[in-house]
């Protein structure tokens, strides 16, 4: 068996893609205290955070489908440079500027975003072929992941107290570009080159059933993250330590940390549609019992722990299924459209959240949470038979033009 580790170059390249993707988990607390500081008002800056997070998503699909056509350098080079272009501007901005502005700029942002992790999660099967090494990357990836969002947020949180809002996104925009052209320097990254194949789908990665089950999937899994961060503020909030939600959303990241490693070790995530749907239950499971810690600081620490170790298996069992259920030609694409799912996901719980934290507590939001697990667990057991389908056959070129 061809593992990552002997395979020349790889870690180097999964690293330089960890450094790649940490500037994107800045960027949305970075633009939300940022328009904070410009108009005064956190109701703008959320605002401002959503049209970024909501672009960030139908962006990504749509460079992820050019990079299967033209491959990776161009793509990754030419969105690195326009998002650090759009991030200088917001950067230089005075105090009052027009929120429609910053609303259009954040936007541009997020649409100009590289589709990263889209673009080594389409590299790393061909980097070690055997089908259970790949699932070892693959979860390798969404465990190393987890350290972007451990030391992201809190950087350009640090970076904006130290030095300004506007210097920490200026500092973020210089880390996207010098990060990204690393990537896209790196033979494995340059070399890649889309499938070979007569025609593409209209509908691209989407046609695949497989696919569309995995993004409904991701969809929900996305809700339990959001409903869990707004959850867990509310939970801390009420509790009068508003301050202990940075280190429980750590500890929260550092048992996925953990499951991930696990999940490595053993070879990677669930490897069966059945398999998919009991880890699904395990995260819905440990996401729900928060419900009946969210009195206690202590208890949700060590159930946080708990329920974070089942979210980079889940993850990793996902790209690894989307991995064999991707029409050629579409790999980046479709992996791009988990990403977007899960950020779409996570708006939803989180606006859906807020509102059950406001009218019946955290503990009924950790709830929600948890009934979004469930629902996860329910459409991968109805729609299982997508997931055990091969992948649709290319489409010949005289059909697709019919």
């Amino acid at each position: 068996m061809k593992t990552i580790a002997q395979t020349p170059g790889a870690l180097r390249l999964m690293g330089v893609s960890v450094l790649a993707r940490l500037p994107l988990t800045m960027f949305s607390i970075g633009l939300l205290v940022h328009a904070r500081h410009l108009t005064g008002s956190f109701a703008a800056a959320g605002l401002v955070a959503g049209a970024n997070a909501v672009a960030l998503g139908a962006g990504a699909p749509v460079l992820a489908r050019v990079a299967d056509r033209r491959g990776q350098t161009a793509v990754l080079l030419s969105s690195a440079s326009a998002a650090a272009v759009f991030l200088i501007v917001i950067a230089s901005l005075p105090v009052g500027a027009p929120l429609p502005l910053l609303v259009a700029l954040a936007a541009a942002i997020g649409l100009a975003s590289p589709p990263m992790s889209a673009c080594i999660r389409a590299i790393l099967p061909g980097l070690v072929r055997d089908p259970e090494a790949a699932r070892a990357a693959f979860a390798l990836d969404a465990t190393a992941l987890e350290l972007t969002w451990i030391s992201g947020p809190p950087l350009v949180l640090g970076l904006g107290a130290l030095w300004s809002t506007g210097g920490a996104l200026l500092a973020g925009a210089l880390l996207l570009v010098g990060a990204t052209a690393a990537f896209a320097a790196q033979p494995a990254s340059r070399q890649w080159r889309p499938a070979d194949v007569e025609s593409r789908p209209r509908s691209g990665a989407l046609r695949a059933p497989g696919i569309r089950t995995l993004v409904i999937v991701m969809l929900a899994v996305g809700a339990v993250f959001g409903a869990s961060e707004v959850a867990i503020t509310a939970a801390t909030t009420a509790l009068g330590s508003t301050v202990a939600a940075g280190p429980l959303m750590a500890l929260w990241g550092g048992g996925s940390l953990i499951g991930g490693l696990l999940a490595v070790r053993l070879g990677g995530g669930a490897r069966t549609s059945a398999g998919l749907a009991l880890v699904l239950v395990a995260l819905a499971a440990g996401h729900l019992a928060l419900s009946a810690a969210a009195g206690s600081i202590l208890a949700m620490a060590l159930v946080l722990l708990i329920a974070g170790a089942t979210i980079a298996p889940t993850n990793a069992t996902v790209f690894a299924m989307a991995d064999g259920a991707t029409p050629a030609g579409t790999a980046t694409e479709a992996f791009a459209w988990l990403s977007t799912a899960v950020a779409v996901g996570s708006s939803l719980g989180a606006a859906v959240a807020g509102a059950v934290a406001d009218g019946a507590g955290p503990a009924a939001a950790f709830a929600l949470a948890g009934g979004a697990g469930a629902l996860a667990v329910v459409v991968s057991l109805v729609r299982a038979r997508t997931l055990a389908a091969p992948a649709p056959a290319p489409v010949p070129a005289a059909a697709a033009a019919c």
